[in-house]
């Protein structure tokens, strides 16, 4: 007879969030890009601490299990180790936690917009990165002999010391925003910043907690300092059903369950849809029953708006058999990068300057995408 199991507690805001506000949000307007770019004029946020440490090694606990690993994983040629899908099914208490309304209030606020989870298929999404003591020695003492040869050349290089290879390529997410959680030991990490392309196309790290991904092309650096890397990425979308959707499915149809994908999208579109004809049958009847004439025009706009809807639908869900498992284009990107000779006369005019990188904030548990 098996020795019963621990009955472990549910998700307890009181209990597990330990919110401090981050000190800074930097708008569109402060990275170059307009306002109206996205669903919230807020782009990426200061870190801050958002859950206790015992919650954290619950995620941790939840996200290693033997059935998410053997169930959920997921590779791409921007990401070789991703555990998706897991959190309705493998894992309660992530699940609990982003569907609790004082967690998305905090998210909320921060964003500048009232969000809720996407779907169920992208609660804590995880990214991983992990290597052996000895890779992680031998990578910290090549970065340390990067680092001296660059302050003894007095920067002439042209670039600073800290490694910017990345562990995640430039990318734009498929969803409006995101919440990034660290889930490992950042206490001797070095590097593991989310670069981000701004407007004018310069290059500003940080480390980033909230973005709007959907509009901002990033990658996550790689870090050093440490055998393991694992962030947890968990998507929103508006709440209200009237707000526009910029939802695309370029990023995960081919590191996904097309099948649970394609429902839950269809889902929330669909209801969004009906939210939206409801309302607008509303006030029909109520500009009917004021005994004022019917708006045609604004109807047929309404009607073109649904159209341009359902046709965005349409175009996301491809067919199963055209989606190459693992394979992520390029046609998620908004911007041009500049080709490698461009590249190098910009950094060939450029001056050593000090780092503006957003001030980190250490605690406990930093966190970092």
């Amino acid at each position: 007879m098996k020795p019963a199991q621990p009955i472990l507690e549910g998700f307890d805001p009181k209990k597990h969030i330990d919110f401090t506000p981050p000190s800074k949000i930097y708008s569109m307007r402060d990275i170059k890009l307009p306002e109206h770019t996205g669903v919230s004029p807020v782009a990426v946020s200061e870190p801050f601490k958002m859950f206790t440490p015992e919650a954290i090694q619950r995620m941790r606990s939840e996200i290693l299990s033997k059935d998410v690993w053997e169930n959920c994983r997921y590779s791409s040629n921007l990401s070789k180790n991703q555990l998706r899908g897991f959190a309705s099914e493998y894992a309660p208490f992530i699940y609990d936690t982003w569907k609790n309304h004082e967690t998305l209030a905090i998210v909320s606020k921060i964003a500048g917009i009232d969000l809720v989870p996407e779907m169920d298929f992208e609660i804590g999404h995880i990214n991983l990165s992990t290597k052996s003591e000895e890779q992680k020695e031998a990578e910290l003492a090549a970065s340390s002999l990067k680092r001296r040869l660059t302050e003894d050349d007095e920067g002439i290089a042209g670039c600073a010391w800290e490694d910017d290879k990345p562990i995640f390529d430039w990318h734009t997410d498929s969803y409006p925003f995101v919440c990034v959680t660290m889930l490992s030991d950042c206490t001797d990490m070095i590097g593991g910043e989310t670069a981000l392309r701004t407007g004018n196309g310069d290059i500003m790290k940080g480390y980033s907690v909230i973005l709007q991904g959907r509009h901002i092309e990033h990658q996550a650096l790689r870090a050093f300092g440490t055998t393991e890397r694992i962030t947890m990425v968990t998507s929103f979308r508006p709440r209200d059903p009237t707000m526009r959707d910029d939802t695309v499915l370029t990023t995960v149809r081919a590191i996904s369950n097309l099948s649970q994908l394609y429902f839950q999208f269809s889902e929330y579109r669909l209801e969004m849809l009906q939210e939206r004809i409801r309302l607008r049958l509303e006030k029909m009847l109520e500009t009917k029953l004021a005994g004022k004439k019917f708006d045609t025009a604004a109807f047929k706009k309404f009607l073109k708006e649904q159209e341009d809807f359902l046709a965005h639908m349409n175009k996301e869900i491809v067919e199963d058999d055209q989606v190459i498992k693992g394979s992520i284009d390029d046609s998620h990107l908004f911007m041009t990068r500049p080709s490698k000779e461009e590249g190098s006369k910009k950094q060939a005019k450029r001056k050593r300057v000090p780092s503006q990188r957003p001030r980190i904030v250490r605690s406990n548990r930093s966190f970092r995408r």
